[in-house]
């Protein structure tokens, strides 16, 4: 059924659960799977004395950089498919929009994605990539919720 999975993958531990799921169905299906990382760079520009905002950059794009790696040493444990993308976005991406553009020209059946579960002025000021993706798919995504984790994990996703 699904031969071509993307999952967004981020480094939390929500994220880790849908990647999970992402290689489940891969193996089941004998699917094809791309993990899609996004360095985000919009909170990098303050204009704040002293501030250097490339050592954040830095990080992220380690961490990213780290995030890739485990997932494709996991792909390759469980025998699947697939090469991990990151990508940097700048200032005026949409990381939706991104994931989104990513899925298409992979040519992606099923898009998974974690979704982090927050509510009321978090949601509101935080925004859900997630939610967004969902809105602007023309692919079935499957979304592993927050509570889908243990109580610990949800607490620090």
């Amino acid at each position: 059924m699904f031969k071509r999975i993307i999952v967004a993958i981020d480094g939390s531990r929500t994220s880790q659960h849908a990647f999970d799921a992402a290689l489940d169905l891969a193996v089941t299906h004998q699917a094809v799977v791309q993990p899609y990382y996004v360095v985000e760079s919009g909170p990098l520009y303050m204009d704040v004395p002293g501030y250097d905002p490339s050592v954040l950059q830095k990080g992220l794009t380690e961490q990213g950089a780290t995030v890739a790696r485990e997932a494709a040493e996991a792909m390759k444990a469980r025998g699947v498919a697939g090469d991990v993308v990151t990508v940097e976005a700048t200032v005026s991406d949409d990381v939706a929009s991104l994931i989104i553009r990513a899925a298409r020209a992979f040519n992606a059946d099923l898009l998974v994605m974690g979704t982090h579960g927050r509510k009321g002025f978090k949601r509101m000021i935080l925004g859900s990539v997630a939610e967004r993706c969902l809105r602007q798919a023309s692919l079935p995504v499957l979304l592993i919720p927050s509570a889908a984790t243990n109580s610990d994990d949800a607490s620090t996703a």
